[in-house]
């Protein structure tokens, strides 16, 4: 892809995300376009369908998810880069909350599973590296942990607060 292509797809995507997570029941593509400073034509080439830009936003939103566990981890202590990946993962969620109606066609499509293995795989690289310096336990379960990070989310909906606490009160499970 040309560099212009990509820099328009990304300014898409972007302002596809600003849009639906905007809480407006119908999005309309052509203030997406607006938004990215593209014309309709232009998104259409990128995304032909609603259902294609909802997707795009949704596997840009989990890649950065996903990818952050190892940045985290470059910057942070395991513990600490696993902390942060915690209140990451709920702003991700928050977010798909925001775009619910847009992406309920797309949900049904992707494999749920495959996502989950994908951020286990990004949580085992925080804990085995915590287990490596003994500031995490060695015998967890990197797939435990995104489905306790998952529920805290749901169950708090409304309440960050009361998430990051819980959140701390898990990670103090997670410490030898």
């Amino acid at each position: 892809m040309r560099s212009d292509a990509r820099r328009n797809r990304e300014r898409l995507v972007a302002a596809a995300r600003e849009a639906f997570a905007s809480g407006e029941p119908k999005v309309s593509l052509d203030s997406v376009a607006r938004a990215a400073r593209v014309g309709i034509g232009t998104l259409y080439r990128h995304f032909p369908t609603r259902e294609a830009l909802a997707e795009a936003v949704y596997q840009t939103e989990f890649a950065a998810l996903r990818d952050s566990a190892a940045e985290l981890l470059a910057e942070l202590p395991p513990d600490a880069a696993l902390r942060a990946w915690m209140a990451r993962f709920g702003e991700y969620v928050a977010t798909k909350r925001e775009m619910a109606e847009a992406l309920r066609a797309v949900i049904a499509t992707i494999p749920l599973s495959a996502k989950r293995a994908e951020l286990a795989e990004a949580a085992r690289t925080v804990l085995e590296a915590g287990a490596a310096d003994g500031s995490l336990r060695p015998d967890v379960l990197p797939e435990d942990v995104v489905a306790a990070v998952v529920g805290i989310h749901l169950a708090t909906p409304d309440d960050p607060e009361q998430a990051a606490r819980i959140l701390d009160l898990f990670m103090d499970a997670l410490r030898p």
